[in-house]
């Protein structure tokens, strides 16, 4: 393909992708705006292509859920250093990780699977580090790549 086709066919393919998204965007956008009173904040992070909501007011260890191209997070930065899913299940002792590139791996995910990202997350695990959609959030977090959760790597 020329490279004078290509900006505007990745820009249609983003869009496209935020669509076939929107059912899980909305479930994201509902649940961070009804935390607005309790301190969440709004930021539109471009470059994750996503709204971020920050300071969610949940319990525990901290971190963050994706919905489509909505990031719901505790802390009050996304971008902030994490361990992988298979370090903190003692599977390995893998460098930290930062949050922002691991959900925005899965922000991709979403925007390939759509509405069925959702079971499929919850076949393969859920929240785990033997699940195949967090694997690959964390390798494309590792080193850029990767974030398809089938994808082969040796």
């Amino acid at each position: 393909m020329e490279s004078g086709l290509r900006q505007p066919m990745a820009r249609l393919a983003m869009l496209l992708g935020i669509c076939w998204t929107s059912p899980n965007s909305l479930l994201g956008l509902l649940a961070g705006l009804a935390c607005l009173p309790w301190g969440a904040r709004p930021q539109w992070r471009r470059g994750d292509c996503a709204l971020v909501f920050r300071h969610m007011p949940w319990r525990g260890v901290g971190g963050a859920l994706t919905l489509g191209n909505v990031i719901l997070c505790t802390g009050g930065e996304l971008a902030t250093p994490c361990a992988t899913y298979a370090h903190r299940a003692g599977q390995g002792d893998e460098p930290i990780i930062s949050l922002a590139d691991h959900e925005r791996a899965h922000v991709y995910q979403y925007m390939v699977l759509g509405p069925l990202f959702l079971p499929l997350y919850a076949l393969h695990g859920g929240v785990s580090a033997r699940n195949r959609f967090e694997r690959a959030a964390d390798r494309y977090a590792r080193c850029g790549a990767g974030w398809w959760p089938w994808r082969k790597f040796d």
